[in-house]
């Protein structure tokens, strides 16, 4: 999970009882400052997909224990969302769960001047990221070495039926 460590395990052993009742799953915590402001981002995810009553029923059932455990000292906008269809890698099992799936990732430093790599994931092992590129070459590299790894699930043909 993304964001200031300590604050974020706080906060996911708070919501995370809350989650499980509902029948959710916690994707990823990440606590971040945009400009003078902080913001508590809680992504959900469950079989079938997350609906906006999802979101409002988890916030609603949080929102009250997160105030009365206090875990983050400055005041800030929590957001209850899905992690969305091209939704980031972040853990050792997002990464395993999605094997043969098509992925973009973005390298922090290019190879051969290209940081941007469309391809399906084909290994991941002890933080190693294999993907296997269009042209079937592969690109190997840490999940260190990337700014981010989504999966790549939108196709713009899905809204044109």
């Amino acid at each position: 999970m993304a964001g200031k460590g300590n604050t974020v395990s706080k906060v996911a052993e708070i919501v995370t009882p809350f989650a499980e009742e509902l029948g959710l799953d916690i994707w990823d915590i990440r606590f971040l400052k945009e400009g003078t402001d902080w913001y508590l981002r809680i992504f959900i995810d469950k079989d079938g997909g997350v609906s906006i009553d999802d979101c409002v029923d988890l916030t609603h059932a949080i929102t009250k224990p997160l105030d009365e455990a206090d875990p983050i000292s400055q005041s800030y906008t929590l957001e209850v969302s899905s992690p969305g269809v091209e939704r980031e890698l972040v853990t050792d099992a997002h990464f395993e769960k999605y094997i043969g799936a098509d992925v973009m990732v973005r390298l922090i430093r290019a190879v051969d001047k290209v940081r941007d790599f469309n391809g399906k994931l084909m290994d991941y092992s002890d933080g190693k990221i294999t993907v296997e590129l269009p042209d079937g070459e592969t690109l190997t590299t840490t999940k260190k070495e990337t700014s981010y790894v989504k999966l790549d699930d939108f196709d713009i043909n899905d809204f044109n039926k």
